[in-house]
């Protein structure tokens, strides 16, 4: 197999071959069709986030076909398509798990991170946390719903049931929530960078009701926002967005440090909440929320060999919507 491998941090990817790898008890070994390039992988190169195993090798949207089943694995069958998310074991036994919050769990193992995910043509993954996509005919487009769909979505349900939803950073994961947001009725306000008329274009083309820079008060009060930038400044700017009683949800895995701002920002009952990691059942329900919701990702792909290229024109915002890496 190859392999883009992060040996320290700061990068780059160096391309490695190696042997391919067997699937231990509960595992299963994937031929990679595709895997997502995400924001957070730009947290792990750049050493933002703590724990990292290097060496590593990143990924964690990963679209593959089962090719070998581990000793106990019946959950999955040989030839099927699937999906690899973010977080990749839980213990099962913490305070956590044990009452179904295992986003949160003591002791995780996440894909990309803490075990070898998908800038590879071969990865091996915990059967219990690899989700089938019988249904997703197309693996580039796939991808992205495994990390930026998924996260997304949890942050939406934080959001709370308004029917006004400010995004802030209109990436990979803004672009598909817009469509969900769309498809349950809500109005979608996409705040981007200065002067990125681009994505302004891009947000308007997905249905969202208005478009403009994160420096931008929206025309109307929000109910809740979203940010995904990982900019602590605009924790202050999207809590005077929101009406009172309403709903800031930061949905980074990693952000810059948030400025103080006047109490005035955050009374009347405004709260702050942050997202971490996803659980199963997340994954479960928008999987099938994705296909019913009518979700097109808008992807940029890049051959293996070219993933420093990705996570450069990531963090440059050169493209819209995701980038996707195939071998």
């Amino acid at each position: 197999m190859q392999a883009m491998v992060l040996a320290a941090r700061g990068g780059p990817l160096v391309l490695e071959k190696r042997p391919d790898p067997r699937p231990a008890a509960g595992e299963i070994c994937l031929r990679v069709e595709a895997c997502g390039v995400c924001r957070t992988d730009l947290h792990i190169v750049d050493g933002e986030l703590p724990d990292i195993r290097l060496p590593v090798v990143p990924g964690h949207e990963i679209v593959g076909i089962v090719e070998a089943l581990g000793p106990g694995v019946t959950s999955h069958r040989l030839g099927q398509r699937v999906g690899v998310p973010w977080l990749g074991h839980t213990c099962g036994a913490c305070p956590y798990c044990s009452t179904h919050r295992e986003n949160l769990c003591d002791r995780p193992v996440f894909t990309g991170h803490s075990r070898d995910g998908g800038f590879a043509t071969h990865a091996v993954a915990d059967a219990a946390y690899a989700f089938a996509l019988d249904g997703f005919h197309d693996p580039i487009a796939a991808a992205p719903l495994l990390c930026a769909g998924l996260i997304g979505w949890r942050s939406l349900k934080l959001a709370g049931d308004g029917r006004r939803i400010g995004l802030y950073g209109f990436g990979a994961a803004a672009h598909i929530i817009t469509q969900v947001c769309r498809w349950q009725g809500r109005d979608v306000y996409a705040f981007t960078r200065p002067g990125d008329a681009a994505a302004q274009a891009h947000a308007l083309s997905l249905g969202a009701r208005w478009a403009g820079s994160s420096s931008d008060p929206p025309p109307e009060f929000l109910d809740a926002a979203i940010l995904f930038a990982p900019v602590g400044a605009l924790v202050p700017a999207a809590l005077r967005a929101v009406r009172k009683g309403g709903r800031v949800v930061c949905g980074g895995i990693h952000m810059s440090d948030i400025p103080a701002f006047p109490y005035r920002l955050l009374w009347e009952e405004r709260q702050v909440l942050s997202v971490a990691n996803l659980t199963r059942q997340d994954a479960v329900e928008f999987l099938s929320v994705a296909p019913a919701a009518g979700v097109i990702t808008t992807t940029k792909v890049y051959p293996l060999a070219a993933a420093n290229q990705a996570l450069s024109d990531l963090r440059a915002g050169r493209f819209q919507g995701a980038a996707v890496l195939v071998p």
